[in-house]
């Protein structure tokens, strides 16, 4: 990765001088342990975002309320952010007050999982199916791990929960746990089934659990992290397009194997997401075990860029998130979901920055199918029933 800096330079536009020059020459870039926090990762330490007269001071947080907090109070300019995270501080849910919030760019796709302990592989619990027979057991206690209320995968387990007919809210109980101490709850069997966060899953695949589902399983390219701001777009405009620029003219991660293999060494580091490599590595390959004996090919693994696909932030995106807290009662009325989310998705500030690096503009709606068959593409934001497979 150290080369990439050089490579990077010839040739780049930049946003260093007369009005283009962002308000802040510095920012606080808060992110989690995480894989998908690799571009804000690799932008900052590898000097791209240095010719956009911008310097990113990464900030480690340890929970996901913590780095909401920071946010609110000022002392992280931009930050990593859980998609549902973002959308619960611009509702006021979830204890923190409502707060103007953009969504810069997407970060990442795919990459999640949904794991199960090793004492219900025990009980023969190996599907979807035998899930469901083992809750409806009156003796069953299963508990439900996941890092954040509002987080996406919060969102994963419960849509994945719905679409076998357990209602997670009713039928389970539900812990929050900080992504650093997932692996240790399902060890110690404080927790049942998680959804943790990347390197969280591959460690539980390796004897400490279990992968039943993966969230591209849920929905294919799915949005999983975004770089979001308190108003931040609105009172820094440059720098926050000199931030999507920074993230968006590094190399592509994705690009090669050779590219992703840099990427997780970079990461690994102490400072960073404080994993082995070899752990990294298989989720951006999309090439490791369940940790039930089958070896994974997953032609959907974590993606951080294609062309841009990835990192716009599609109006659909936002309006899926605010659907879900609706269909799980965080939403008390339905909000209008298509002002809230072109007020939070940063369409046009993106496109800008996309513009000026050649790169191609998309609609601001994106197209999916769902594992129960429902396709989604924002058109019709109705929420779903609580705990069913059928669309609405």
């Amino acid at each position: 990765m150290t080369d990439h800096h050089a490579t990077f330079q010839s040739g780049c536009p930049g946003l260093g001088r007369g009005s283009d020059a962002p308000e802040k020459s510095s920012i606080n870039l808060g992110f989690m342990p995480l894989t998908d926090s690799a571009s804000l990762i690799v932008a900052a330490t590898q000097g791209f975002a240095e010719p956009y007269g911008l310097t990113l001071n990464l900030k480690r947080q340890v929970s996901w309320s913590g780095l909401r907090d920071k946010l609110l109070s000022g002392e992280l300019d931009a930050a990593q952010g859980l998609y549902g995270l973002i959308y619960s501080m611009q509702l006021g849910i979830g204890g923190a007050p409502a707060t103007d919030m953009a969504v810069l760019m997407g970060l990442n796709q795919n990459g999640q999982s949904i794991n199960l302990s090793t004492p219900l592989r025990q009980a023969r619990v190996c599907s979807g199916e035998t899930l469901v027979r083992h809750v409806r057991q009156s003796s069953a206690n299963v508990t439900l791990a996941q890092t954040f209320p509002t987080g996406t995968h919060a969102l994963w387990l419960y849509y994945w929960l719905a679409s076998l007919g357990i209602h997670p809210l009713a039928d389970v109980n539900t812990l929050v746990v900080p992504p650093p101490q997932m692996v240790e709850h399902l060890r110690a069997g404080r927790s049942t089934v998680s959804a943790p966060e990347s390197p969280a899953g591959p460690r539980i695949d390796q004897g400490m659990g279990f992968t039943i589902a993966t969230s591209q399983s849920i929905w294919p390219d799915h949005p999983e992290k975004s770089s979001a701001a308190p108003c931040f777009a609105e009172q820094y405009p440059n720098t926050a397009r000199a931030l999507i620029m920074a993230v968006l003219n590094e190399p592509l991660i994705d690009a090669s194997e050779e590219n992703k293999a840099g990427t997780a060494q970079l990461i690994s580091a102490n400072g960073y997401v404080a994993a082995p490599r070899q752990v990294i590595e298989p989720r951006f390959l999309g090439d490791y075990e369940d940790g039930n004996g089958m070896p994974g090919a997953d032609s959907m693994p974590c993606a951080f860029m294609g062309d841009g696909e990835v990192n716009l932030p599609y109006l659909s995106d936002g309006l899926w998130f605010m659907t879900q807290f609706r269909r799980w009662g965080l939403l008390r009325e339905d909000p209008d979901y298509l002002a809230i989310a072109t007020r939070v998705q940063q369409l046009e500030l993106y496109r800008d920055a996309a513009g000026a690096l050649g790169m191609a503009h998309r609609h601001g709606h994106a197209h999916a199918t769902l594992l129960d068959g429902r396709r989604w593409d924002g058109s019709d934001p109705r929420p779903m029933p609580a705990a069913s497979t059928s669309t609405p």
